[in-house]
């Protein structure tokens, strides 16, 4: 088994590509220890374990409140029942054309040779959260730069930069939360959140700004890593463009499969709320535990070889979106995004190809994707 100083995300096999790495762990040591992660949890079945056993594996692992991210229940049930209205059918329906428009104004004005991640991937994922919560532009810059600051301080687990990073955020967002103090709550999200109410009460700032943060740095890292994965993909993979352009109707299967060989989310804490025994290792009450979607994902016990890209896979396999009561709440904005991405890409495009002599540069821990990703778009 896996001692501490076998295993550390931020070694040097692993920033070059992380994906082997966790590969590697799964197969030799699936429930493994580190002074940075606490127990590490590879494979599918054990990642499983631990997030549909909500009363064992807690996610009440923060000492700062995170809504309802870092809530077990019963609170977590009252918060989530609010967000949950914030991802409904209709709303996504309502949200499809600008969904649309920003993706094909964007997308309209590339061609040639292209840095994906800074002109499409990160731009992209910053206007759609805004433009879904009703933010404003000049937001924008400042969020891209306070998401490289968050990303930074989290690698380096600098708490008090991390502290700074939060505060930095919260005042941008109870800045906007006073502007629409008086708004009525049908003209944006955010607006609509200030009549949310929790056990009879409205919500306090804090939660609303602890939700606003849950949504951002999730929405911002995810969806940016994700167009950068699916670029990637495509561009080694003509065949499937081509495929996908004759077929649109096969996408939303191939976001899913093209997400799960290279997932953009990597990890997720929890802590043991007793002693308990998991893939053989013996963990103690009070234990931090790390699990790894981008291991879990790729198990060649669910999935058999991990990187063959096949449509007929079982859904319910997939832990794109996670599992328990803890399930991303926010999938069915994530989906119709990167569905609409693809298609006003590859109707935008004849062929995605990869810039020859300059090869991609992998994100490591904890982001996942690209760095920077150079292609060519005809």
């Amino acid at each position: 088994m896996a001692q501490a100083a076998d295993w550390d995300p931020r070694g040097n096999a692993a920033l070059e590509d992380q994906l082997s790495v966790y590969d590697e762990m799964r197969g030799r040591c699936p429930v493994a220890h580190s002074d940075y992660l606490g127990w590490s949890v590879f494979s599918h079945s054990d990642v499983v374990e631990v997030v549909t056993d909500h009363e064992t594996f807690s996610n009440e692992v923060s000492a700062h409140l995170s809504v309802p991210n870092g809530m077990d229940p019963p609170e977590h049930t009252k918060f989530r029942e609010i967000v949950d209205r914030y991802y409904t059918a209709d709303l996504m329906e309502r949200f499809e054309p600008d969904c649309r428009r920003i993706t094909r104004t964007l997308v309209g004005a590339l061609s040639g040779r292209v840095q994906f991640m800074d002109e499409v991937a990160r731009p992209f994922a910053l206007q759609m959260q805004s433009a879904f919560l009703g933010w404003p532009q000049e937001l924008h810059e400042p969020l891209a730069e306070w998401t490289v600051k968050n990303h930074r301080a989290t690698l380096r687990r600098d708490r008090e930069a991390m502290a700074e990073i939060a505060l930095e955020f919260d005042g941008y967002i109870r800045q906007m939360l006073d502007a629409r103090r008086d708004s009525d709550p049908g003209s944006d999200l955010t607006a609509r959140l200030l009549h949310e109410q929790v056990d009879g009460r409205p919500l306090t700032d804090t939660e609303i700004v602890s939700i606003l943060r849950n949504w951002t740095v999730g929405e911002l890292s995810t969806i940016a890593a994700s167009t950068g994965i699916m670029a990637h993909y495509l561009a080694e993979h003509p065949e499937l463009q081509d495929r996908l352009r004759a077929r649109p109707q096969d996408l939303p299967a191939a976001i899913d499969e093209m997400l799960r060989i290279h997932p953009p989310l990597i990890a997720n804490r929890r802590v043991a709320t007793r002693d308990v025994e998991l893939g053989g290792r013996q963990i103690p009450a009070g234990d931090r535990l790390t699990v790894i979607w981008a291991s879990a994902n790729r198990d060649e016990q669910v999935f058999g070889d991990p990187d063959e890209f096949r449509l007929d896979r079982d859904p319910a396999d997939n832990l794109l979106y996670g599992a328990g009561i803890h399930v991303c709440p926010g999938a069915p904005l994530a989906r119709l995004e990167m569905r609409v991405f693809l298609e006003e890409l590859l109707a935008a495009t004849t062929a995605i190809e990869l810039v020859p002599g300059e090869a991609p540069v992998r994100a490591a821990y904890p982001a996942s994707g690209f760095t920077t990703l150079p292609l060519l778009l005809r």
